[in-house]
């Protein structure tokens, strides 16, 4: 018969090699490498944010578009750019928005 500290052993020993297998890498909806290319900013729809601590491999601003995902990296200056371009457009939204409740 197996016992429970075997048991709990062998569990331990899977999810510490967890990381180093593809399923860990393969998660849904990760990016894994840059695009190369700029987007025209009137294409993006919006953005968010990946970190390499969240399970993925890398660092990555992702752009929506209507074509899908762009994976972008963040130390590019157009890269941040259009992040500061997109964070001043919701606050001006918002400070619209907060001036119709008053």
């Amino acid at each position: 018969m197996v016992s429970i500290r075997a048991a709990v052993a062998v569990l331990t020993l899977l999810l510490a090699c967890l990381p180093a297998t593809n399923a860990y890498a393969g998660l849904p909806g990760c990016c894994r490498s840059y695009m190369t290319s700029k987007i025209p900013f009137k294409r993006i729809r919006g953005y968010s944010v990946q970190t390499d601590i969240e399970m993925c491999p890398i660092n990555a601003i992702i752009f929506h578009t209507k074509r899908g995902k762009a994976c972008t990296n963040p130390a590019l200056n157009w890269v941040m750019d259009y992040v500061n371009r997109l964070r001043n457009k919701a606050q001006m939204v918002h400070n619209k928005t907060s001036n119709l409740k008053k």
